[in-house]
């Protein structure tokens, strides 16, 4: 069987992380100080969050820092295994945070706006041990990167999977309703949501239990 994980962003405490991980979470978001968007934390609750997560839950720190040696300092501090690199940041920087921490696991988010975002792909490939493609806007006034709960154009991402030497998670909009589409069209490494599973901002285990079990039903033999 295909088995699509799932990481499950925008933890604010450890009751959500425990809730998360009973539900058959791969992995978990802590967003640190963003320009916008849903769920940021200080890095001390990031770090005491982290301290109390079991083997084999990855936990993957979210920074919008955008120098390599900022963002090696900013995994320091919090001691999560993952970093989430959520900006376009500048290939050469992405080669020395390769360097700078070699045990950690690095991820690169993609904000798919346009097929340009293919040739961002094979320049961050080499650096890093995943890719996520989200519906952010860097560019924009207001930085988006991350938490729109927009869905993006799932061709470019399907494309993008196929053309990749990396595992690719699929992040935007995602909800039960279209889960299961998702898997089928993108056939993603990965799932990563935030908004869909949330009540007034905070982690409802209803809703995590339908979306989980919507991914269990999507997922299909090889």
């Amino acid at each position: 069987m295909k088995r699509t994980r799932v990481k499950i962003c925008c933890i604010g405490n450890p009751a959500e992380a425990e809730m998360a991980i009973a539900a058959g979470a791969d992995a978990l978001g802590l967003v640190a100080a963003m320009p916008s968007g849903p769920g940021p934390i200080s890095d001390e609750a990031i770090a005491r969050i982290v301290a109390d997560v079991p083997p084999p839950t990855a936990t993957f720190l979210l920074t919008c820092e955008i120098e390599a040696h900022a963002i090696a300092d900013h995994v320091r501090r919090t001691g999560a295994n993952t970093v989430q690199v959520v900006n376009h940041i500048d290939a050469r920087e992405s080669e020395r945070l390769a360097v700078l921490l070699p045990t950690i696991r690095r991820v690169q988010v993609l904000h798919v706006e346009d097929h340009t975002v293919l040739d961002l792909a094979d320049a961050y490939s080499p650096f890093v041990h995943a890719l996520l493609l989200d519906s952010g806007r860097p560019s924009a006034a207001v930085p988006e990167l991350g938490g729109t709960g927009r869905v993006h154009d799932w061709a470019i991402s399907a494309d993008l999977v196929r053309r990749s030497p990396r595992p690719v998670f699929l992040a935007g909009g995602l909800t039960p309703d279209n889960v299961g589409t998702a898997i089928r069209e993108v056939q993603p490494f990965g799932l990563d949501l935030c908004s869909s599973v949330r009540t007034r901002g905070h982690l409802d285990s209803g809703k995590l239990a339908t979306f989980m079990e919507a991914v269990r039903r999507a997922d299909v033999p090889l």
